[in-house]
């Protein structure tokens, strides 16, 4: 079964950038979609960030233009590259598959402020 580690968060002040990596323990090759979710405080997790096996990429409204997803097939790797962060992007920051196939991993904290 593929286990999912998601590293790269941390506290970052407005309109810094961080670099998210999610690492997976078996093959996703055979996944057609993958994704960045992110769940803030007292709020539902939401998908921010997918790609398709063919590279395509799609983003939610909040982060277009900001955020870039990326997948390494020889490694097993996800990537979201934030610039440009707010404060509203605080939140903890999951990888899986989309729609959601695998077990959720710890996730890695995302915290802007100043």
């Amino acid at each position: 079964q593929v286990r999912l580690v998601e590293s790269g968060g941390g506290w970052v002040q407005p309109g810094g950038s961080l670099r998210l990596s999610c690492a997976a323990s078996g093959s996703i090759f055979s996944t057609a979609v993958m994704g960045w979710y992110r769940q803030a405080p007292g709020k539902q997790r939401e998908l921010v960030a997918r790609i398709i096996s063919g590279g395509g990429t799609i983003y939610a409204d909040s982060v277009k233009g900001r955020f870039t997803i990326s997948k390494d097939n020889a490694k097993n790797t996800v990537y979201l590259q934030m610039n440009s962060l707010k404060p509203e992007d605080t939140a903890v920051y999951y990888c899986n598959a989309v729609p959601q196939r695998y077990p959720w991993g710890q996730g890695t904290q995302v915290t802007v402020s100043s």
